[in-house]
């Protein structure tokens, strides 16, 4: 059995991938916003999430492996936090992450 792995096409970045897929220019370009938006979205609730256990790593005076020990993490994840690497954590590890602190997250929609 052989295994096709030839390349047949890569799209540039920065390229609409809507607009190579087929759909037409008015609906990529639609597409590409709203998908821009929502990873925007999220990295920005991301962001937020890392702000407050940061915080809750500075007022307690931890240092990373002490925070680590008590989020049940590496040291490296509690450097990603800290350092605000939101491609590194879903939106689900990190409200876990605030839950073993005390500060459970209340989502608001609207």
């Amino acid at each position: 059995m052989t295994i096709d792995t030839e390349i047949r096409h890569v799209t540039k970045p920065g390229a609409n991938l809507f607009l190579e897929l087929g759909f037409t220019s008015a609906e990529a370009k639609r597409l590409q916003a709203a998908s821009r938006k929502q990873i925007n979205d999220t990295r920005l609730l991301k962001q937020q999430l890392m702000e407050e256990l940061a915080a809750w790593i500075n007022e307690h005076h931890l240092k990373q492996a002490e925070a680590a020990a008590v989020l049940m993490v590496s040291r490296p994840r509690v450097s990603d936090v800290v350092n605000k690497k939101t491609s590194k954590f879903t939106i689900d590890t990190l409200v876990e992450m605030l839950s073993r602190v005390g500060k459970p997250v209340k989502l608001a929609i609207g």
